[in-house]
C-alpha cells in the first residue's frame, strides 16, 4: 500500500519519497524509530507527534490510539538506536568503493592482506591507503588507520566530522575504535569480517550506546569484489607455502 497524504503531511510525504519510503510495506520494515531519524537527516523539522503517526500507521492504528506505554518505548528507541544517516546513492558509493578495491589491490601486490581505503571529503577523495603492517613492521597500520592519518594532515585537522570513509573490508575493532574518535560521518564498507568485524558481524562498536555516536554505517557495497580480492590472495598464499601458511 502506498503511502499518501493525508494522514502524511505533504513535506514529510516528500521526504520519504526521496529517501525510497514509497509503502507501508518499506516503513514496516525500517521501523517507526529509524524512519524518524531518517527524516531528521535528512533535514527534516520533524516532532513527536512525527513518531507518533509513524507508529500508528505500522499498526494501523490512529495516533491518539497509542498508549503512553507505547510512546515511552518509541522515545527509547530514538535514544538507543545506533547513528542514522542519509548515505549517497547507490552508483556514488560504488564509485568510490572501486577506488578502495584499487588500493587493496596494490596491498596484494606488496604482500599484504588486501584491504583498501578511500576518505572522502566534499565529494573528492582527500586519502587513499592500504593495509601496510607487514611493510612497515607495526600492527596499527591497517588501511583505515592509514587513511585517517593522511586525511587529517590534509585537513590539518584529527576529527573528520564531514568526512566518510570507503573500506573493502569490515573494519576490526581498533579502526571502528579510531573511526569513532575521529568522528567520521559515515562508514561504508564491502564484504563482512566473520573473525574480527566490528561493526555488526562480531561486535558492533558503532551502535555502543555508551561510545559517542557520531558514525553511521552501510556494508555491502561491493562486497563480491572485495571478497573475491581476499581469497584469491589467500590462495595464492596457501599454493605457494601449503605447510606452513595460516591466513591468522
Amino acid at each position: 500500500m502506498l503511502l499518501t497524504t493525508p494522514p502524511i503531511a505533504p513535506k514529510t510525504l516528500q521526504t520519504l519519497q526521496q529517501l525510497g519510503i514509497h509503502t507501508l510495506q518499506d516503513l514496516q520494515q525500517l521501523g517507526a524509530a529509524q524512519t524518524f531519524l531518517l527524516l531528521k537527516a535528512a533535514g527534516q523539522t520533524v516532532t513527536r507527534s512525527t513518531l507518533w503517526q509513524l507508529a500508528a500507521l505500522i499498526e494501523g492504528s490512529a495516533p491518539q490510539d497509542l498508549s503512553e506505554h507505547c510512546k515511552q518505548q518509541l522515545l527509547q528507541s530514538i535514544r538507543r538506536h545506533p547513528p542514522v544517516a542519509v548515505f549517497p546513492s547507490e552508483s556514488d558509493m560504488e564509485y568510490f568503493m572501486r577506488h578502495a578495491l584499487a588500493a587493496a589491490a596494490k596491498a596484494a601486490e606488496s604482500g599484504e592482506v588486501p584491504v583498501g581505503s578511500v576518505i572522502v571529503h566534499q565529494n573528492r577523495i582527500i586519502a587513499t591507503a592500504y593495509n601496510r603492517c607487514i611493510q612497515d613492521c607495526n600492527i596499527s597500520h591497517h588501511a583505515e588507520i592509514m587513511a585517517l592519518t593522511q586525511a587529517g594532515q590534509t585537513l590539518q585537522n584529527y576529527r573528520l566530522e564531514d568526512c566518510d570513509i570507503y573500506i573493502t573490508l569490515e573494519p576490526c575493532a581498533m579502526c571502528a575504535g579510531a573511526l569513532i574518535q575521529a568522528r567520521v560521518r559515515r562508514v561504508v564498507y564491502g564484504a563482512p569480517e566473520s573473525k574480527t568485524g566490528a561493526a555488526g558481524s562480531v561486535t558492533n562498536l558503532f551502535a555502543n550506546t555508551i561510545l559517542n555516536k557520531h558514525t553511521a554505517v552501510k556494508g555491502g557495497v561491493l562486497a563480491d569484489e572485495s571478497r573475491n580480492l581476499l581469497q584469491q590472495f589467500f590462495q595464492n598464499k596457501r599454493r605457494s607455502n601449503p605447510a606452513g601458511y595460516t591466513s591468522d
